[in-house]
């Protein structure tokens, strides 16, 4: 149905419903209480309604209908029958409307508790996903050989914790993984839970971010309590600037916000004890604008690089995203790789991916030069050694 008409309908609906309800206090013409009583003393009154706020009467001298304010008085209405006056009492049918609208409100506000209870619920069980396993693993990465041996020196200490606390090792509570985007930071925290067997739950700083003062931190209480009822578990928070970033205290609605979320995440961070088995991940592109008292020592003890590939890694991606796509002999392995450098893992899918694309526009089998710098152009990449 048009929304306009159930628009239409539900006006004409309250309306109704206002005027059942409301109707009878405009009902007649309104005279004095005094002007009543004088009626009543000199016997001109020949009927009256009774309501619970008003009462409306007719006098033996004329059909006008009149109304008046209800005095509310025991025996009124004792008077007014010994008067020989008709009387008709609708007091308990505004007692049995009030019941009814009380009954509605009631009913309103508990289904609207209910609603929000259930958000709650919706909200603690949707936030947060838990993953057991991520599919991902070291060996699925292609290159960056330093850092896998660097990150792996971590799956000791996830494994067993204990095992680490016995031989007097504390184990790491938080890593920062830096360097510019699309280098596979997300990628090396699920292939690291994948590798130690633990679980993984993967957010990032816009979750944190809201409208609502304190929903922040309350987030943030939410993330860590389903880690602890999910260990051993990392927890991974990409985008970390947006939410790590230094502390200002220049007072305004979103400094305060964004203090109360590191404050809460220092202390959520303080409570880790040795046999915790929770594991922080940050991703950050900008390290320098990070609070110091989140990356000090004990908090976020390490501090991984993931930069842009090397020769050897750049070989690797090419491998990978040329499978199923025919290069033409002038794009030797060797020559893509130099004319690749300083761009980023996602930067060369995204060149090969578009030079595939231009090529079947054209009808052509093979990837040429020309279709490598025309998706270089396309997405705005600046290629080495371009001639």
């Amino acid at each position: 149905m048009n929304k306009k008409i159930l628009l239409l309908l539900a006006v004409i609906l309250a309306a109704g419903c206002a005027v059942w309800v409301f109707g009878d206090f405009t009902k007649g013409t309104y005279g004095s209480y005094t002007g009543f009583i004088a009626a009543l003393e000199n016997k001109k009154i020949s009927k009256v309604e009774i309501y619970k706020d008003h009462l409306t009467y007719k006098t033996t001298d004329s059909d006008t209908l009149y109304r008046t304010d209800n005095p509310d008085r025991d025996g009124f209405k004792e008077q007014l029958l010994l008067a020989e006056i008709e009387v008709a009492d609708h007091t308990k049918e505004d007692d049995g409307i009030n019941y009814y609208l009380d009954m509605i409100f009631n009913v309103f506000f508990i289904g609207l508790f209910g609603f929000g209870a259930y958000k709650l619920i919706s909200l603690y069980r949707s936030t947060f996903r838990v993953v057991h396993h991520t599919g991902i693993s070291f060996d699925k990465i292609a290159g960056m050989n330093n850092v896998k041996h660097d990150i792996s020196l971590l799956v000791s200490y996830l494994k067993d914790p204990k095992f680490a606390a016995q031989k007097g090792i504390r184990p790491i509570k938080g890593v920062i993984l830096e360097g510019p985007p699309g280098n596979g930071k997300t990628l090396f925290a699920r292939a690291l839970a994948e590798e130690c067997h633990v679980n993984f739950i993967a957010t990032k700083g816009a979750d944190f971010q809201s409208a609502l003062m304190s929903m922040g931190a309350m987030k943030i209480r939410l993330l860590f309590s389903k880690a602890r009822r999910n260990r051993p578990c990392i927890v991974f928070i990409d985008e970390f600037d947006s939410i790590g970033e230094r502390r200002n205290y220049a007072g305004s609605g979103i400094d305060k916000e964004n203090n109360r979320i590191i404050t809460t995440m220092l202390n959520e961070m303080d409570g880790f004890t040795p046999s915790s088995g929770i594991l922080v991940i940050a991703a950050t592109n900008s390290y320098a604008s990070l609070d110091p008292a989140l990356i000090r020592a004990g908090r976020f003890d390490l501090k991984y690089h993931i930069g842009n590939p090397d020769p050897e890694t750049r070989k690797e991606l090419i491998r990978l995203y040329s499978a199923g796509k025919q290069l033409s002999p002038e794009l030797g392995e060797g020559r893509l790789s130099d004319m690749f450098k300083d761009l980023s893992c996602a930067e060369i899918e995204t060149v090969l991916n578009e030079a595939a694309s231009i090529a079947i526009a054209k009808n052509a089998r093979e990837i040429t030069l020309s279709d490598i710098y025309a998706a270089a152009d396309k997405i705005d990449v600046k290629l080495a050694n371009r001639k």
